[in-house]
């Protein structure tokens, strides 16, 4: 694996993880920072549209299909990748924020929507923070954030991450 920062968030289907990374996101850009974010999807996705060239590779029998234009590149494998494959693969960022995953030996931050009456997923011991709505559960975490405390959730994760606030690095 890499030395990139690698932050995860952990919360059930519909508890708002996808809005909360995208915030961050967001908000740390707005800094200077670079950030990859990788996502595990349960489901079955399609990136490329039907009749489309690269899906009529893929359909073709393409194990591999390269997408590129001037503004960005898309790289579709037709086989799962483990964690550590996708991980490698990232490069010239300062930061790697990562939705699912839960079972990953990463630091992860738990979210908790009161309306989803999900809880958390995994025990208390398993969270850096806890970001929630529900003042049960905040009561048995440190640090708890605010569902919409993105600025002190984005600060929080520069601090673990060690990531230099002057030159958007992060420290060695």
């Amino acid at each position: 694996m890499n030395n990139i920062p690698i932050i995860g968030f952990a919360a059930y289907s519909g508890t708002g993880k996808t809005t909360l990374i995208e915030q961050i996101v967001r908000n740390l850009k707005s800094q200077g920072y670079r950030i990859a974010v990788i996502k595990h999807d349960a489901h079955q996705f399609e990136i490329d549209k039907e009749g489309k060239d690269s899906w009529r590779f893929s359909h073709a029998g393409a194990d591999m299909t390269i997408l590129s234009s001037r503004e960005k590149t898309a790289l579709i494998e037709q086989r799962e990748l483990s964690f550590a494959d996708l991980i490698s693969m990232v490069h010239d960022v300062d930061l790697i924020l990562v939705e699912g995953y839960k079972q990953e030996n990463i630091p992860h931050i738990g979210i908790s929507r009161k309306a989803a009456k999900k809880g958390l997923p995994h025990p208390s011991t398993a969270y850096i923070a806890v970001v929630t709505d529900d003042e049960a559960i905040a009561a048995k975490y440190d640090p708890v954030f605010s569902l919409d405390d993105i600025q002190g959730i984005s600060e929080f994760i520069k601090k673990v991450a060690k990531i230099d606030q002057i030159s958007g690095h992060f420290i060695k």
